[in-house]
């Protein structure tokens, strides 16, 4: 019988930076970055669960040029990841800089802290000195973008990382993109980035002048994005307003879908890619809320078997939209969530106090899902 009790890891520092460690798909893993104030003390913790023993193994190791506030895994090579921390510079200013890391090549979950290889130094101090995250292209694990400024910059990761197409914001003021994320559909050329309460789609080949626009996507500002995997033009949006969104990236004037579900901030927002009806939010009011969105997933009318095809002219009902679990086990402000590449039904999330919580899709709803 499965064990759906949380399981619960303490960090001995504050932590935002939280990725499932996406080119392993046998073993759960994820990996989380601290962020203390102290530089020399940062961490990276390879967390592994067990799902057989609900237990965990963990190893820790040294980050200590700076705090880390975003990471992001391979998906290609398990043993890689970059991080975008936070350091000193020689004239005494915080600058935001990334680097490649490379994990060693057996993990032996020793209570020793150990240390990791640098690979390269990711530089975009050229660009700006405000460097928000490196994302890694959804297949390719030798090309990745960095949003530093009002710039998105594509970089190529093989050798001495070199950067080679950039896109700037150029508006009024002194706007400055928050995030952004690969389009995975259409071979991954287009680029989707936050600022303020907008949403901008680029294109990489074109990406002097924005491809789309979803202008005041939220009342107040957009914290995140996901793309549904499975399903073409749906991109998911949260943000300051409580609001999650569904929207179709062909017609922007208003969303598929708006849902207000938590009573403050929600920072992330993340679609299952193998049930993509299962939306995990997470927020400043301390919760992690898992959703069942089934109207814009590839599945809107519940699973499909072989004798029973989707046919739109039979009048079926469409599973209803709602939330399925709220799990409550954070004490502070739920910057991270993710879920597992190895298995559908298992997510971490990451509050700032340095707890990371694993948790599983309720067992009613993956058999009424799987059934």
């Amino acid at each position: 019988m499965e064990n759906e009790n949380p399981v619960i890891y303490g960090l001995e520092f504050p932590a935002r930076a939280l990725a499932a460690q996406n080119a392993e798909t046998d073993v759960v893993r994820f990996i989380v970055g601290t962020q203390s104030l102290k530089l020399p003390d940062n961490q990276i913790h390879l967390v592994e669960f067990n799902d057989e023993t609900n237990k965990l193994k963990t190893q820790i190791y040294n980050h200590e040029i700076g705090e880390i506030w975003s990471l992001e895994a391979s998906p290609t090579d398990p043993s890689l990841f970059i991080t975008s921390y936070n350091s000193i510079n020689d004239q005494g200013m915080c600058v935001m800089k990334g680097a490649l890391w490379k994990l060693p090549d057996e993990q032996n979950f020793t209570n020793d802290i150990e240390s990791l290889n640098k690979v390269a130094d990711i530089d975009t101090t050229v660009h700006g000195n405000d460097l928000k995250t490196v994302i890694y292209h959804p297949m390719e694990g030798s090309k990745a973008v960095a949003v530093v400024d009002n710039h998105f910059v594509l970089w190529d990761l093989n050798g001495t990382p070199q950067h080679s197409t950039i896109g700037t914001l150029a508006t009024k003021g002194q706007p400055r993109f928050t995030t952004g994320k690969w389009n995975p559909h259409n071979g991954c050329n287009q680029f989707v980035t936050l600022n303020d309460n907008n949403v901008r789609g680029w294109d990489f080949r074109t990406p002097s002048e924005e491809a789309w626009t979803i202008l005041n996507a939220h009342s107040q500002i957009v914290r995140d994005l996901d793309f549904n995997v499975n399903k073409q033009y749906i991109l998911s949006t949260c943000g300051d307003d409580g609001y999650m969104k569904f929207w179709d990236i062909r017609s922007t004037n208003e969303p598929i879908i708006a849902r207000m579900e938590h009573s403050h901030w929600v920072w992330n927002i993340r679609i299952n890619k193998f049930h993509d009806q299962l939306v995990l939010t997470s927020s400043s009011d301390s919760r992690v809320i898992l959703s069942s969105i089934p109207s814009v997933s590839s599945e809107p009318f519940g699973p499909v078997h072989d004798e029973d095809s989707i046919d739109e002219s039979v009048n079926r009902n469409k599973v209803d939209d709602g939330v399925i679990g709220k799990f409550e086990e954070h004490e502070d402000s739920v910057y991270a969530v993710e879920w597992s590449s190895a298995d559908p039904w298992t997510f971490a999330s990451l509050s700032y106090d340095g707890r990371l919580v694993i948790n599983k899709v309720p067992r009613k709803y993956k058999y009424k899902i799987l059934l």
